[in-house]
């Protein structure tokens, strides 16, 4: 029973998108592992760019640069 976690920026993510992630690392397990799809887990966890830093900055402050 896989359980995988998918933690990205929120914003600019479409349910579409997200869909797709859902779907195309459910079928990496399949493929990969040889899982069962209908046990297998995929969250996935938006999370507000404040909260998230990379080289001791938030992404927040870092988009606001570019």
């Amino acid at each position: 029973m896989p359980f995988v976690n998918i933690k990205i920026t929120r914003g600019g993510v479409t349910a579409d998108q997200k869909k797709e992630l859902i779907k195309g690392t459910t079928q990496l397990l399949v493929d990969v592992l040889g899982k069962n799809p209908k046990t297998t887990f995929v969250v996935i966890d938006e999370v507000e760019t404040d909260n998230w830093g990379i080289g001791g900055q938030s992404v927040t402050e870092i988009r606001k640069q570019t």
